[in-house]
């Protein structure tokens, strides 16, 4: 009986061990941190974007359907517009951390404000999901243009 007290102590205090030192982990060269725009003002872009000379034709109808539904609030390029909606172009939305599926998902469904402070994402109206994959593509190629891979 003394073993077992012993064997489900030692596992609860390593248990413990490793959740304390996995909430203190972040991956390696990823930062969450959303960037300071205090000295911004509203309506400014957030981010800094360059545009590739060339994209593809997928991104091409893309830039036509985010254009249309998507700048008003995330700025032309999607460099974000201060007190409206981040940019798309920033290390947060990297492939590995928000997947294309997450695009689906915010266009259709809408998002929850959980990185940045501007308030929930409502559904996007009138976008197909052939239009959303354009917009991935031409989001992706903003991005691996900025070093967002």
């Amino acid at each position: 009986m003394n073993k077992l007290i012993l064997l489900i102590g030692g596992v609860l205090v390593a248990g413990g061990a490793a959740f304390v030192y996995n909430l203190n982990q972040q991956p390696a060269g990823h930062s969450m941190a959303v960037p300071d725009t205090s000295s911004l003002s509203p309506g400014d872009p957030i981010a800094e974007v360059r545009v590739p000379a060339e994209f593809s034709s997928l991104a091409m109808m893309g830039k036509t359907a985010f254009d249309a539904k998507c700048a008003a609030c995330h700025g032309a390029n999607a460099t974000g517009l201060e007190g409206l909606a981040p940019p798309l172009v920033h290390k947060i939305y990297e492939p590995s951390h928000h997947s294309d599926e997450a695009f689906y998902l915010a266009a259709q469904n809408g998002v929850r404000a959980h990185h940045w402070r501007f308030g929930n994402m409502p559904p996007v109206d009138g976008l197909t999901r052939g239009d959303v994959k354009g917009i991935v593509a031409y989001v992706r190629e903003l991005q691996r243009e900025n070093g967002i891979n």
